[in-house]
């Protein structure tokens, strides 16, 4: 396989992950030398040659069509999300992508005017990267409130979600499933950089967290792919203690690689009291003192 092929990484990842037991295969009771289906098997059940699959995997077959690409999806179990993903990255297969630095982004005006009106509802603007453009002050309170408010404001001292969750001990330390929390931001890295695959400094973010945290390196490794929606996550917040939320992601019409972010509770929940106590007193700024060590 190639390794430098984004596409044929993730078909060999989806392909480990399928047993022989799990498509109705005999195994003829011999010791297997690969983890899940081998190349010809998949082919089988996706109806094309073993040398037109293994020439895709390697990234050497070019324009490979729908129907070839959802028969082949059909074979891996793919969810919808993978579906779509096997799409995306055998569009980038026939082209080289040339590499490069998009301009830095702003929130939309929109956006920062809507965040200031959602006043008790924690929300916050990302960028293609994960970068916080904006956020208001029930979102900042919740979420990085050991943070200087005005960070989104400058390329330079502008936070990163997905840097934040994996390298800094105070966001790590917020969600009682971290695991589950990484989980998702890795498989959301997963679809931007397939979306972007030109992109530098998404390239770097990715090698970064690669290089300072064992692991994001292993959960990037397994290929997952996971675009963010909507999930549910138990917190402990070092002002208002535990509580549970739902994170809700919701795609910019007028920006495409924008996002807004809300945060909220169940209604009558002590979860909602809990963020109500918190926008009343996130006019105060706090300065959480870190527990433990960084991811």
């Amino acid at each position: 396989m190639d390794a430098k092929s984004p596409l044929g990484e993730f078909l060999q990842a989806r392909r480990a992950r399928i047993s022989p037991d799990d498509v109705g295969l005999p195994r003829y009771g011999e010791r297997r030398r690969v983890p899940g289906l081998r190349r010809e098997e998949l082919a089988m059940l996706a109806g094309v040659s073993a040398g037109y699959y293994t020439r895709l995997e390697q990234g050497q077959s070019l324009n490979a069509s729908a129907e070839v690409l959802d028969a082949i999806a059909g074979a891996l179990q793919l969810t919808t999300a993978e579906r779509e993903h096997l799409h995306v990255l055998s569009a980038t297969v026939p082209r080289r992508v040339r590499t490069s630095t998009p301009p830095d982004e702003e929130a939309d005006p929109g956006l920062g005017t809507l965040l200031a009106a959602m006043h008790n509802v924690p929300a916050l603007v990302v960028g293609r990267r994960n970068d916080v453009l904006s956020w208001n002050r029930a979102g900042h309170a919740l979420l990085a409130g050991h943070l200087d408010f005005a960070a989104p404001g400058s390329p330079e001292t502008r936070p990163n979600m997905s840097r934040l969750v994996f390298l800094d001990a105070h966001t790590r330390g917020l969600y009682r499933n971290w695991d589950t929390k990484a989980r998702a931001v890795v498989g959301n890295l997963r679809v931007m950089t397939a979306r972007n695959p030109g992109d530098a400094g998404l390239a770097a973010l990715v090698g970064e967290l690669a290089i300072e945290s064992p692991e994001f390196a292993t959960m990037w490794a397994e290929h997952t792919v996971l675009p963010c929606g909507r999930d549910v996550y138990d917190l402990t917040h070092p002002l208002v203690g535990e509580l549970t939320v739902t994170q809700q992601t919701l795609r910019v019409p007028q920006e495409p690689h924008q996002s807004l972010v809300t945060v909220t509770a169940e209604e009558g929940s002590a979860s909602a009291a809990a963020l109500t106590m918190l926008y009343q007193a996130c006019g105060h700024p706090y300065h959480a003192r870190p527990a433990g060590g960084g991811g």
